[in-house]
Protein backbone atom coordinates (compact mmCIF):
# COMPACT_ATOMS: atom_id res chain seq x y z
CA UNK A 1 0.00 0.00 0.00
CA UNK A 2 1.34 3.41 -0.84
CA UNK A 3 2.07 6.01 1.52
CA UNK A 4 1.68 9.02 -0.70
CA UNK A 5 -0.72 11.33 0.09
CA UNK A 6 -1.06 12.81 -3.58
CA UNK A 7 -1.90 9.84 -4.68
CA UNK A 8 -4.32 8.74 -2.39
CA UNK A 9 -7.11 10.75 -3.98
CA UNK A 10 -7.37 11.58 -7.58
CA UNK A 11 -7.50 14.83 -7.06
CA UNK A 12 -4.18 16.42 -6.80
CA UNK A 13 -3.31 20.16 -5.92
CA UNK A 14 -2.07 22.04 -8.89
CA UNK A 15 -2.30 26.00 -7.22
CA UNK A 16 -0.04 27.46 -4.59
CA UNK A 17 -1.20 26.97 -1.06
CA UNK A 18 -2.22 30.03 0.68
CA UNK A 19 0.43 31.46 3.36
CA UNK A 20 -2.92 31.43 5.73
CA UNK A 21 -3.34 27.53 4.91
CA UNK A 22 -2.00 24.57 7.11
CA UNK A 23 -0.05 22.06 4.56
CA UNK A 24 -0.22 19.72 7.37
CA UNK A 25 -3.75 20.17 7.59
CA UNK A 26 -4.48 19.51 4.17
CA UNK A 27 -2.41 16.12 4.44
CA UNK A 28 -4.53 15.06 7.35
CA UNK A 29 -7.76 15.76 5.13
CA UNK A 30 -6.53 13.84 2.87
CA UNK A 31 -5.46 10.73 5.09
CA UNK A 32 -9.28 10.89 6.97
CA UNK A 33 -10.88 10.36 3.25
CA UNK A 34 -8.29 7.69 2.16
CA UNK A 35 -9.30 5.94 5.33
CA UNK A 36 -13.00 6.32 5.05
CA UNK A 37 -13.38 5.95 1.67
CA UNK A 38 -10.89 3.92 0.02
CA UNK A 39 -8.49 2.42 1.83
CA UNK A 40 -8.83 -1.19 0.91
CA UNK A 41 -9.28 -2.73 -2.26
CA UNK A 42 -11.66 -5.02 -2.84
CA UNK A 43 -10.13 -8.26 -4.14
CA UNK A 44 -10.56 -9.45 -7.87
CA UNK A 45 -11.79 -5.74 -8.66
CA UNK A 46 -10.33 -2.25 -8.83
CA UNK A 47 -12.82 -1.27 -6.17
CA UNK A 48 -11.94 0.48 -3.15
CA UNK A 49 -13.92 0.89 0.20
CA UNK A 50 -13.22 2.60 3.43
CA UNK A 51 -14.18 2.26 7.19
CA UNK A 52 -17.72 4.29 5.70
CA UNK A 53 -19.19 1.27 4.58
CA UNK A 54 -17.73 -1.12 6.95
CA UNK A 55 -18.53 0.92 10.32
CA UNK A 56 -21.99 1.56 8.80
CA UNK A 57 -23.19 -1.97 8.33
CA UNK A 58 -23.91 -1.71 11.65
CA UNK A 59 -27.42 -0.36 11.20
CA UNK A 60 -28.13 3.25 12.25
CA UNK A 61 -25.36 3.41 14.91
CA UNK A 62 -22.67 2.71 12.26
CA UNK A 63 -24.46 5.74 10.05
CA UNK A 64 -24.18 8.19 12.88
CA UNK A 65 -20.58 7.19 13.72
CA UNK A 66 -19.22 7.36 10.33
CA UNK A 67 -21.20 10.82 9.85
CA UNK A 68 -19.74 12.22 12.69
CA UNK A 69 -16.18 11.07 11.63
CA UNK A 70 -16.96 12.49 8.12
CA UNK A 71 -18.00 15.85 9.97
CA UNK A 72 -13.89 16.31 10.86
CA UNK A 73 -13.26 17.05 7.59
CA UNK A 74 -16.02 19.93 7.16
CA UNK A 75 -15.13 21.45 10.40
CA UNK A 76 -11.57 21.60 9.84
CA UNK A 77 -12.66 23.12 6.51
CA UNK A 78 -13.86 25.93 7.64
CA UNK A 79 -11.02 26.84 9.93
CA UNK A 80 -9.22 26.60 6.60
CA UNK A 81 -11.50 29.53 5.46
CA UNK A 82 -13.58 27.65 2.93
CA UNK A 83 -16.50 29.50 1.82
CA UNK A 84 -20.02 29.02 3.24
CA UNK A 85 -21.36 28.19 0.24
CA UNK A 86 -18.62 25.43 -0.02
CA UNK A 87 -19.46 24.34 3.83
CA UNK A 88 -23.22 23.98 2.70
CA UNK A 89 -22.43 21.25 -0.04
CA UNK A 90 -19.87 19.39 2.30
CA UNK A 91 -22.86 18.76 4.69
CA UNK A 92 -25.37 17.83 1.66
CA UNK A 93 -22.83 15.59 0.96
CA UNK A 94 -22.62 13.96 4.71
CA UNK A 95 -26.09 14.17 4.71
CA UNK A 96 -26.72 12.19 1.96
CA UNK A 97 -24.41 9.54 2.75
CA UNK A 98 -25.66 9.09 6.23
CA UNK A 99 -29.42 9.06 4.58
CA UNK A 100 -28.36 6.69 1.81
CA UNK A 101 -26.30 4.59 4.25
CA UNK A 102 -29.08 4.10 6.63
CA UNK A 103 -31.13 2.51 4.20
CA UNK A 104 -31.29 -1.15 5.14
CA UNK A 105 -29.06 -3.64 3.58
CA UNK A 106 -28.61 -1.68 0.42
CA UNK A 107 -26.97 1.38 2.63
CA UNK A 108 -23.77 -0.18 3.07
CA UNK A 109 -23.84 -0.94 -1.04
CA UNK A 110 -24.54 2.66 -1.49
CA UNK A 111 -21.63 4.11 1.05
CA UNK A 112 -19.08 2.01 -0.67
CA UNK A 113 -20.12 3.99 -4.14
CA UNK A 114 -20.94 7.15 -2.43
CA UNK A 115 -17.50 8.61 -1.41
CA UNK A 116 -18.58 12.09 0.18
CA UNK A 117 -15.56 12.34 2.54
CA UNK A 118 -13.27 12.21 -0.98
CA UNK A 119 -15.94 14.19 -2.68
CA UNK A 120 -15.27 17.39 0.14
CA UNK A 121 -11.84 17.05 0.22
CA UNK A 122 -12.15 17.61 -3.51
CA UNK A 123 -14.39 20.82 -2.94
CA UNK A 124 -12.07 22.05 -0.52
CA UNK A 125 -8.85 21.76 -2.91
CA UNK A 126 -11.13 23.13 -5.66
CA UNK A 127 -12.05 26.44 -3.52
CA UNK A 128 -8.15 26.51 -2.35
CA UNK A 129 -7.50 26.16 -5.95
CA UNK A 130 -9.12 29.71 -6.97
CA UNK A 131 -12.21 27.55 -8.20
CA UNK A 132 -14.67 30.84 -8.56
CA UNK A 133 -17.16 29.58 -5.27
CA UNK A 134 -19.64 32.36 -4.42
CA UNK A 135 -19.80 33.38 -0.79
CA UNK A 136 -23.67 33.48 -0.18
CA UNK A 137 -26.45 33.22 -2.62
CA UNK A 138 -26.79 36.64 -3.24
CA UNK A 139 -22.97 37.33 -4.66
CA UNK A 140 -23.64 34.51 -7.57
CA UNK A 141 -24.42 37.18 -10.23
CA UNK A 142 -26.59 40.08 -10.61
CA UNK A 143 -30.47 39.65 -10.63
CA UNK A 144 -32.20 40.60 -14.24
CA UNK A 145 -34.83 43.26 -13.37
CA UNK A 146 -38.26 41.84 -14.13
CA UNK A 147 -40.93 43.48 -15.72
CA UNK A 148 -44.10 43.39 -14.62
CA UNK A 149 -47.01 44.64 -17.21
CA UNK A 150 -50.52 45.76 -15.87
CA UNK A 151 -53.51 45.31 -18.47
CA UNK A 152 -56.17 48.25 -17.13
CA UNK A 153 -59.72 46.32 -17.13
CA UNK A 154 -61.57 47.32 -19.80
CA UNK A 155 -65.35 49.20 -18.43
Amino acid sequence: MSWDLEARLDETFDGDVPDSVDEAALDRLKAVAYVMDESVRVPGTEVRIGLDPLVSAVPVVGDVISGGLSLYIVVESAYLGVSYATLARMLANIAIDVGGGAIPFVGTVFDAFWKSNKRNVELLLDELGGADQPDSVTETSEPEPVMIEVDEPAD
